[in-house]
């Protein structure tokens, strides 16, 4: 007899909402494999299974209410797709062109810190499935893999995400280790000078290194796969950044230590000019959501913006990428490449966004779901998913590619975020 179905809120469902009807977390009582994985909260199923709860919730959590985090997804719903009949859909392109760099699909990966706490493949099994689905993959400062090993684990398209720290000598030495390595791209995060407030990391126990508690002591013992990669190797060092405290003979505690007291809360936008001369590529700002900053970004000569509200990790309250984005379009026209960064769960919301105005999306969890579901492979499936149904639903909206895509194919709210247009004064650089 197969095991009856379980109901499961997705993670961007209000409290209080009617629960979904979910496939059951064991499909006639075995595990459910990756190639049962239909859809990404069929990953992050698998990947609650697999972690133990304080992992688990780092990845899944948000900060205060957590309404932020439900609102990226759910806010893609104030959207509807309008098909487009009797179009010539024979043949289907889903290439494009961002940060300099020729795409496969208009789906990259975001910096995401620390991807060692979810699987032992880390990093590198990231870089290498967005390598073979040809698109761009983000390396965080805070990897637990090199700048210099993704670089050598595959050739593919790779951008790196930095921080204007108090010490500006390691910022720089950061950059040149980049050019070195040959990553395209440089993404300054500027959402994250304080942290935001995360309740579940603290209600489950979570710590930087890892370290087993009363709280967390079953969940640790009962995920045997995690527990024993843990134990075959316990170094968690923030690889781009250790050789810093290693030098003082400092241990992991020190290296947290050393990376927070980095953090500096002063950075303004002449910084961020600052930092994009000393940049020759493509220059990201991850992290707006306003008109007025999208501006600045224009006037400080960045390539780029990433709409992003930090996956509603930091500040609670603040409206949604996809909300922001309409807006931030028509006051700057074409003059930034504009990327949703927040939200995605279906190929169906990576078009909405296209339709509005973006150049491409960028997804954190989802393949964080994956990567801890099944490590490299689970990443791979993440990115098949979501290939495959852009790939389809472009074909039902009546277009052969990317570039057809258009205000014409959405309709919807569009709820204004800005007053009259401003002018901003060019910052000197």
């Amino acid at each position: 007899m197969s095991a009856a179905p379980v109901l499961v809120r997705p993670p961007y469902q209000a409290r209080g909402a009617p629960f979904k009807l979910h496939a059951s977390a064991r499909r006639g009582g075995a595990r459910v494999s990756l190639k049962n994985c239909y859809n990404i909260e069929d990953l992050r199923a698998r990947a609650r299974r697999k972690l133990p709860a304080p992992m688990f919730h780092y990845i899944d959590g948000g900060a205060d209410d957590e309404w932020t985090m439900r609102r990226n997804s759910s806010a893609f719903d104030d959207y509807q797709l309008l098909p487009h009949y009797l179009h010539d859909v024979s043949s289907l392109d889903l290439s494009t062109r961002v940060l300099g760099c020729d795409l496969k699909m208009p789906l990259m990966l975001s910096p995401t810190g620390m991807s060692r706490l979810f699987h032992h493949h880390k990093e590198l099994g990231a870089a290498r499935a967005a390598a073979r689905h040809g698109t761009l993959y983000s390396l965080s400062t805070m990897a637990t893999t090199s700048i210099e090993d993704v670089a050598a684990a595959t050739s593919g398209p790779k951008m790196f995400q930095v921080y204007i720290f108090k010490d500006r000598e390691l910022t720089k030495e950061l950059l040149q280790r980049c050019r070195q390595a040959g990553y395209r791209a440089l993404c300054l995060t500027v959402d994250t000078m304080i942290a935001g407030n995360r309740e579940r990391d603290r209600r489950h126990g979570m710590t930087m290194p890892p370290s087993v508690s009363l709280q967390s002591l079953f969940s640790y013992a009962t995920s045997f796969d995690w527990t024993f990669h843990l134990a075959l190797n316990p170094d968690f060092r923030l690889a781009n950044v250790a050789h810093r405290v290693d030098a003082l003979g400092g241990g992991a505690m020190a290296l947290i230590d050393y990376v927070n007291s980095q953090f500096d809360r002063s950075v303004t936008w002449d910084d961020a000019a600052w930092l994009a001369s000393q940049w020759d590529g493509p220059f990201v700002i991850k992290g707006m959501s306003s008109v007025e900053d999208a501006r600045r970004a224009v006037a400080i000569g960045a390539t780029a913006a990433m709409l992003s509200n930090h996956g509603g990790r930091q500040l609670d309250s603040v409206p949604a990428p996809i909300e922001t984005l309409a807006p931030i379009r028509d006051a700057i026209g074409n003059d930034l490449e504009l990327i949703i960064d927040g939200g995605i769960r279906r190929g169906t919301q990576v078009l909405k966004a296209l339709a509005l105005g973006a150049n491409a999306c960028s997804i954190g969890r989802p393949y964080l779901y994956g990567l801890a579901a099944g490590g490299e492979a689970g990443v791979d499936r993440a990115l098949s998913l979501l290939r495959a149904e852009i790939e389809r639903g472009l074909g039902l909206l009546g277009c052969r590619s990317i570039a057809e895509l258009g205000a014409q194919h959405v309709t919807g709210i569009r709820r204004p975020l800005s007053r009259s247009p401003q002018t901003v004064t060019p910052f000197a650089g």
